[in-house]
C-alpha cells in the first residue's frame, strides 16, 4: 500500500553519528579540513585528501566552467560515504558530487570546499534478474560497461535501452542524477521510466530505500520519519512542458508524485544514489540503420511531419531519429562517405526489428523515405548493414562536438550550445526563428541532435569579438523555446550554467519550491550548492 510516510536508516551507528558531530561541534568551516582529513582517517579509514595537483583534477567536469575544492574524498562504500555526508553537513563545508564528469553544465563543477567523488563506488558487482527483467548495479560503474554486462548475462536476450551519447564516460549514478537520454525518441527514451527502485544517502547522512510505487506524496508532501521525529517534504508543483526535458527537478502540480521521480534527474541536490535497480527491456533480433541525405531542412522538416504521420504521431517505436543540419558537413568526419552531392543536412533512423526479416524492413523503409515527396534521392538512401559503416557512422556523429571544441580553442573562446526541445507542433517554427537568428549576426555555427523529440543543439562557434552577441543569441533562442511551449534543457540538465534558463522557462515561484524541498533536507544548501538554483 503507497505511503507519503519515509521512514530514515543510517548506514552509521548512533556512536559514530555522535563522534563526527562532537567533531564538527569543535571544528567548523573550512579551515578545519586538516582536522577532518586526521578524523575521518583514524575513524573510518576514509582519505580526505588536500593535495591541490589531486584535487584538482576533480574540479571541473565537461562544460568547462572553472572550478575550485580545498579536498577531495573517495569513498568506496555508502557507510564511508555517509561519513563524509555528514561530517561536512554538522561543520557547515560545502560538498559537491562528481561521478564521470561528462555533464556539460557544471553540476559537477565544485564552488569550494569537498568533491565527493564516487569513481570507487562500485559493489555489488552488476547482477541481472532475467526473469523480473531487472539489474542492479553499483552507480560508480560506467554506464556502457553495465550494458554490455546485461548482453553478456542474457545471451543478447535483454538490454538497457537508455544510450546517451555519453554512455562510454558516464557512471550508471551520473545518469540518474541527470535522467540522462540518447538516441531513442519518446519518454522510454530517458532514464526516469527504468528506474525500479533507488537507494539514496541524504545530506546529513541518513539514508532510505524507495522502490518505485512504494513512497508517493499525499497533499504535496512526504513525511520523513526518524527516532519519532517527522520532517515535512513539500515537493515541487510547478507546470512543466509535456515533452522531452531534462529541466529542472521533476514535479507534481496535483501534489501527486512518487518519491522515486523526485530523486530521478534532481542533479543530487537531494541527495546521492547509492544503488539502483533499473528495469531491462527485450532486445530486438536486430536492427534497420539507415542514413540519408537530403537538400534543405525544410525538406528535413517535412519528412519528420511524414514520418510522425505515418507512426501515428508516436515516434517511439524507433530506436532513432537523428538530425545533421545546418553547416554539420563543414564540421565532422567521413562527411564524403555519408552525404551525396550537395546535400547539405541528413537524416539517420534506426528501426528495431522483430519477427522481421532485415531485407523485408530495409525494402519497406526504403520505399517510404524515398517517396516521401521530401527530395531524396534514392542514390542519397545508405544501408548501414554492416559493423564498418556502423562505426563510420558513429565516429562521424561522435567528430561534431569534439570538431567543434577544437574550432573554438583556435579562436580563444568556447562553444555556446543550446539544448532546446519544442513541441513538435512548433518545430518548423523555432527552427526558422533559431536559424534566423543567428544567420543575421553572420556567426559561424551548426546544428544537430535529435529529430524524433524536436530536440536540436545549435552550437554557435564565436570569435572573441563575437562572444558577447553569441550568449545574446542563446538567450533569445532559449526564449523563443519558452515562449512555444518548449524547454531549455531536453538532456544535459540545468547545473550552474543554466539557472537563468530555469528561471526564465518556469519563473521565480518554481525556483522558490525548489528550495523550500531542497531546504527540508539541508538547510544551509550545502551539497552540490549552486546547482539548479541559487541558494
Amino acid at each position: 500500500m503507497p505511503t507519503n510516510v519515509i521512514e530514515l536508516t543510517s548506514p552509521l551507528n548512533e556512536a559514530e553519528a555522535g563522534a563526527i558531530d562532537a567533531f564538527a561541534a569543535d571544528h567548523g568551516g573550512a579551515e578545519s579540513l586538516g582536522a577532518l582529513a586526521a578524523f575521518l582517517a583514524d575513524r573510518f579509514s576514509v582519505e580526505l585528501s588536500l593535495d591541490s595537483d589531486i584535487v584538482s583534477g576533480f574540479a571541473t567536469d565537461s562544460s568547462n566552467l572553472p572550478g575550485q575544492a580545498a579536498a577531495l574524498a573517495r569513498p568506496a562504500t555508502e557507510r564511508e560515504c555517509a561519513a563524509v555526508f555528514r561530517a561536512c553537513f554538522a561543520a557547515g563545508i560545502p560538498y559537491t558530487v562528481s561521478a564521470g564528469r561528462s555533464n556539460l553544465t557544471g553540476s559537477a563543477t565544485p564552488e569550494g570546499g569537498v568533491v565527493v567523488s564516487t569513481v570507487k563506488m562500485l559493489s555489488p558487482d552488476v547482477s541481472v534478474d532475467e526473469a523480473a527483467s531487472t539489474v542492479t548495479a553499483p552507480v560508480g560503474v560506467i554506464l556502457e560497461e553495465m550494458r554490455e554486462a546485461v548482453l553478456a548475462a542474457t545471451s543478447g536476450r535483454l538490454h538497457y535501452p537508455v544510450d546517451p551519447t555519453s554512455r562510454a564516460d558516464a557512471t550508471v549514478g551520473g545518469t540518474i542524477a541527470c535522467n540522462a537520454s540518447g538516441f531513442v525518441p519518446g519518454e522510454r527514451g530517458a532514464t526516469r521510466d527504468w528506474v525500479e527502485s533507488v537507494r539514496i544517502l541524504l545530506p546529513d547522512g541518513r539514508s532510505c530505500e524507495a522502490p518505485r510505487g512504494q513512497f508517493i506524496s499525499e497533499d504535496g508532501a512526504f513525511l520523513l520519519r526518524d527516532s519519532g521525529v517527522t520532517t515535512e517534504l513539500p515537493v515541487p508543483r510547478y507546470e512543466r512542458p509535456t515533452i522531452k526535458n531534462a529541466g529542472g527537478p521533476y514535479s507534481a502540480p496535483d501534489g501527486r508524485m512518487d518519491f522515486v521521480d523526485l530523486v530521478v534527474g534532481s542533479e543530487g541536490i537531494f541527495g546521492l544514489v547509492t544503488a539502483c535497480e533499473l528495469g531491462l527491456a527485450p532486445r530486438p533480433s536486430d536492427y534497420l540503420d539507415l542514413f540519408f541525405s537530403l537538400p534543405t531542412e525544410a525538406d528535413v522538416v517535412a519528412f519528420q511531419e511524414k514520418l510522425r504521420e505515418h507512426l501515428g504521431g508516436e515516434l517511439g517505436s524507433l530506436s532513432a531519429v537523428e538530425y545533421f543540419g545546418i553547416n554539420c558537413r563543414r564540421h565532422m568526419d567521413h562527411e564524403e562517405r555519408l552525404f551525396r552531392g550537395d546535400d547539405q543536412v541528413a537524416v539517420y533512423l534506426q528501426v528495431p526489428l522483430a519477427g522481421v526479416e532485415i531485407e523485408d524492413a530495409a525494402e519497406e523503409w526504403f520505399g517510404f523515405v524515398v517517396e516521401s515527396d521530401c527530395n531524396v534521392d534514392e542514390d542519397a538512401v545508405l544501408l548501414l548493414d554492416n559493423d564498418r559503416d556502423r562505426a563510420v557512422f558513429m565516429e562521424s556523429r561522435h567528430s561534431l562536438p569534439a570538431n567543434s571544441l577544437e574550432v573554438v580553442q583556435r579562436r580563444g573562446t568556447y562553444t555556446i550550445m543550446t539544448d532546446c526541445a519544442v513541441p513538435p507542433a512548433r518545430f518548423r517554427e523555432f527552427l526558422d526563428c533559431a536559424n534566423g537568428l543567428i544567420a543575421a549576426e553572420g556567426m559561424d555555427y551548426l546544428s544537430f541532435g535529435h529529430l524524433g523529440d524536436c530536440h536540436l543543439h545549435f552550437n554557435i562557434l564565436p570569435e572573441k569579438e563575437e562572444l558577447e552577441r553569441a550568449v545574446a543569441l542563446y538567450d533569445m533562442i532559449v526564449a523563443k523555446a519558452t515562449e512555444l511551449g518548449g524547454v531549455y534543457s531536453g538532456e544535459h540538465g540545468t547545473g550552474k550554467r543554466k539557472r537563468k534558463d530555469f528561471l526564465r522557462c518556469y519563473g521565480e515561484g518554481a525556483a522558490e519550491q525548489v528550495r523550500r524541498c531542497k531546504a527540508a533536507l539541508d538547510p544551509r544548501f550545502l551539497l552540490n550548492r549552486g546547482d539548479v538554483i541559487e541558494p
